[in-house]
């Protein structure tokens, strides 16, 4: 088996909002945060296990959902976080999108190298 064949494919996706100014995006980041969020019931906690400060997951979070123009978090003070409807909507849809895209990147590469 050649070098090449050895080697795999990683597709990122970012889902932008094209009439924003900001250039902030759903991306790898804000969906593993959010996903944490999802598992977790908090941002706090999420961002915790991201090693990453509470202050710094508040700041992703809200640049994202103005970015985007959609609410991602529901928040209950002291009582943690969820994720929104359209929040879990967007990031079942960016899982799917990454699994798929990513399986698909394989195949393509797999027979480009053969």
């Amino acid at each position: 088996m050649g070098q090449l064949q050895k080697l795999s494919t990683v597709v990122r996706i970012n889902v932008t909002n094209p009439a924003s100014e900001n250039k902030s995006a759903f991306g790898p980041g804000i969906a593993a945060l959010c996903e944490g969020v999802r598992n977790q019931g908090s941002l706090n906690a999420a961002a915790k296990s991201m090693r990453m400060a509470y202050s710094k997951a508040w700041r992703i979070i809200k640049d994202t959902e103005e970015t985007l123009d959609v609410q991602l978090l529901l928040r209950d003070g002291a009582h943690g976080s969820t994720l929104t409807e359209e929040g879990n909507r967007l990031l079942d849809a960016y899982l799917t999108l990454q699994q798929r895209l990513g399986e698909e990147a394989e195949k393509l590469y797999a027979e480009l190298v053969r």
